[in-house]
């Protein structure tokens, strides 16, 4: 046997280890960092821009996980493009996040972001690629507010660290594991594989007699007694010209830690499907009047972040005056997901079955949609001029600048000076869906209070004070 073929037969076996990559602009700590969590000093480290310029790779371990390690140049955009050493280096680094399956982004928290580290971030935003946003130089707890402003890349929360003294690196590698997979996993992208539907309800609602409608076949058991499905039943399904993977899951009967034997395990499973989901359909029974139990569902979907449809089954039951106290339920019940698109299906019929999948096609939209950082804040000034935020204490809270923070859900970050009300949050979410849209998705808004920095004043310095 060849030497070369004997080397690819032994490698076979070998499992893949996953890649992160390290990117940054120049001397912002990025090789300190690696050997920070390589445990040794084996990138070199020089207190000058441009020290690292090749892709460079080490085997690194962390809670019993390996995994490649790979060193990068300081990333200029700006220079990209050009036939100078700068530029390959940039090249370089881009090769590096085109092969790795997570992408650790260093930023000096005191500088703050830089033009350069904001063109990263938006190569990075395009790459769909996991990020890590590693906040570095916060070498105490008194800088660890100027991390915060690095919500502003746009890349989620950063991650406090300083690779000098090794404070918050465990936590950070943490972070990093979570980022990367165990094994191959199913890609869910609408591009690269099927989109994922949990078919979610309380017992005897109809979900397995809609899948079963859907796929042309008996694929999940129907029964008139209410409970038939425990274990999740995955089909793929070809509709409107595109393949989803639908799972039918247990009916839930009453509160979580109030189920007990089989039902635990079955409810177990169905929070583990909504989990692995990218949208939830949730099945009413229009006939009957809503219940506690299809709220709480509702409520469920919306606090794991899930695109929501919500559709009324047994709609072939329904007349006129159901219709009308039907209407004012939800008008009165439904509050919290009046964004949800709704259908009026039957699935013992298969009446309205064309409704589901544009209606699907709007929630998943709405869930992955992200508003441009200087629109967001050009909207966002308009809204405090008109309606500034109530005085709370005494004082009047300011909100300094606001930024997605990520999708799927869409998550906003508002910055201010002062604590705001949750009324005030639900009146801005009430106004992102008027003005963005969202529909069929739950939206985020979170508040970070900037805190005044010591030894800073609003009063500008007397000229004889300057040196």
């Amino acid at each position: 046997m060849m030497p070369d073929e004997s080397d690819s037969a032994s490698e076979s076996n070998v499992p893949v280890v996953p890649v992160v990559a390290v990117v940054g602009r120049p001397n912002v700590g990025k090789s300190t960092l690696v050997n920070r969590i390589l445990g040794s000093r084996q990138a070199v480290v020089e207190d000058v821009p441009g020290v690292t310029r090749d892709r460079v790779t080490y085997d690194a371990l962390w809670n019993g996980r390996a995994f490649t390690l790979v060193d990068t140049g300081g990333w200029e955009p700006s220079v990209e493009g050009s036939e100078s050493l700068a530029a390959r280096v940039a090249a370089q680094a881009r090769v590096a996040v085109d092969a790795a399956d997570a992408v650790l982004f260093v930023v000096d928290a005191t500088v703050g972001v830089t033009d350069a580290d904001a063109a990263v971030a938006s190569v990075l935003r395009r790459s769909g690629k996991p990020i890590v946003v590693a906040a570095n130089k916060v070498d105490d707890t008194r800088a660890e507010s100027e991390a915060s402003a690095l919500w502003s890349l746009g890349l989620g929360e950063p991650a406090p660290v300083s690779a000098l003294h090794g404070r918050g690196s465990g936590d950070l590698l943490d972070l990093v594991l979570a980022a990367l997979p165990e094994a191959p996993r199913e890609d869910f992208d609408a591009e690269s594989g099927p989109r994922r539907v949990a078919l979610l309800g309380r017992p005897n609602v109809g979900k397995s007699s809609l899948l079963n409608k859907l796929a042309g076949q008996e694929r999940s058991l129907v029964d008139s007694v209410a409970g038939t499905t425990r274990d999740p039943v995955d089909e793929l399904i070809e509709l409107g010209g595109t393949t989803w993977r639908f799972v039918d899951t247990a009916g839930i009967r009453r509160r979580f830690r109030e189920s007990q034997g089989a039902d635990y395990y079955a409810a177990l499973r169905t929070a583990g499907a909504l989990d692995l989901a990218e949208v939830a359909v949730v099945l009413v029974d229009a006939s009957d009047p809503l219940t506690e139990q299809d709220l709480r569902i509702i409520s469920m979907v919306i606090d794991a972040g899930r695109a929501l449809v919500i559709a009324y089954n047994k709609w072939d039951l329904v007349d006129e005056e159901r219709q009308h106290y039907l209407e004012r339920e939800i008008e009165r019940q439904l509050y919290n997901a009046r964004w949800a698109p709704r259908v009026n299906i039957s699935a013992a019929t298969g009446r309205h079955m064309d409704r589901l999948v544009p209606a699907l096609d709007k929630a998943l939209e709405g869930w992955e949609t992200r508003v441009p950082t200087g629109r967001l804040n050009a909207w966002l000034t308009a809204l405090v001029a008109a309606t500034p935020p109530p005085v709370r204490g005494g004082r009047q809270p300011k909100i300094l600048f606001a930024t997605q923070a990520g999708v799927r859900p869409p998550h906003f970050v508002l910055f201010a000076t002062g604590f705001l009300e949750a009324s005030y949050r639900r009146f801005v979410e009430r106004k992102l869906r008027e003005e963005f849209g969202f529909a069929g998705t739950p939206v985020q808004v979170s508040v970070r209070v900037r805190a005044k920095r010591e030894g800073t004043g609003r009063r500008p310095a007397r000229a004889g004070n300057r040196r």
